[in-house]
């Protein structure tokens, strides 16, 4: 059944935000300023590719306070976005870790390595008086030692690919998704067609996920599709936080143990 335009909604996430990627995103947002009830979540990386700590940047730290007093929602995304792990030797893990993604950081990790990653960020989180309901992996990737660690740390959520799952309950609540592949014009090309074609195969879906990425706002052609999205949808959706949204399903209640 199509959603009434009271409730469908669209959730406007960005990856991979860091001092480097900072400029990119605040001349995107700029651009949207006079959407003034457009909500954002913005994956923060801690210590992108193990370059500039974001803790070190003041400008940036500030622009994320700015960002979460105006209603924007800051999200843990890994600690480096870089996976460096041991190297794959199985066929699944090569194309999983090397093919698909060379960015996994919870690919690989056991469980101690990624509570410790966690704990890390979530200390410069707090240092900064930043909160962080939610968890997203690098590159969507994470294995069952890693799922056990963001748990643990007493996250609200985390999203894969494909959906987002309250915790510690690990409900499944399936998030169709916008996203492109920006490094060459054939695949903006490619990415542009295939997202029209999603837009109208989840028109009547409840929410929509628009996973913009740095490297898509370094493009006139991806980022002007974005932009043209973001306005179409405004128009016709709300536009929630992750951590809005979810506050919003209903969740099965959890099973009581037998006393």
């Amino acid at each position: 059944m199509k959603p009434t335009p009271e409730r469908a909604a669209f959730l406007l996430s960005l990856h991979d935000v860091a001092p480097v990627s900072w400029p990119l995103y605040r001349d995107f947002l700029d651009q949207l300023s006079d959407l003034q009830d457009v909500r954002c979540t913005l994956l923060v990386v801690p210590h992108f590719h193990r370059g500039v700590v974001a803790a070190d940047d003041a400008g940036f730290c500030a622009a994320m306070v700015a960002r979460q007093a105006r209603g924007d929602e800051l999200v843990l995304h890994g600690y480096t976005h870089t996976d460096d792990a041991s190297p794959p030797r199985s066929p699944g893990g090569i194309l999983r870790r090397r093919i698909l993604t060379h960015e996994g950081e919870f690919a690989a990790l056991d469980e101690r390595q990624a509570q410790a990653r966690i704990d890390e960020g979530l200390a410069l989180f707090h240092a900064q008086n930043w909160r962080a309901a939610g968890y997203v992996p690098p590159g969507w990737v994470s294995n069952a030692a890693g799922r056990r660690a963001i748990t643990a740390a007493g996250f609200a959520y985390r999203t894969d690919a494909h959906a987002l799952y309250a915790l510690p309950s690990e409900h499944r609540l399936p998030l169709p998704t916008l996203v492109m592949s920006s490094r060459s014009a054939w695949r903006r090309t490619l990415f542009a067609a295939l997202n029209r074609h999603r837009l109208r195969r989840f028109h009547d879906q409840s929410v929509l996920r628009l996973a913009i990425h740095p490297v898509d706002l370094r493009f006139a052609d991806s980022r002007r599709f974005w932009l043209d999205t973001i306005r179409d949808l405004h128009g016709r959706r709300r536009s929630l936080t992750k951590q809005q949204w979810l506050a919003e399903q209903t969740l099965p209640t959890p099973r009581r143990e037998a006393a």
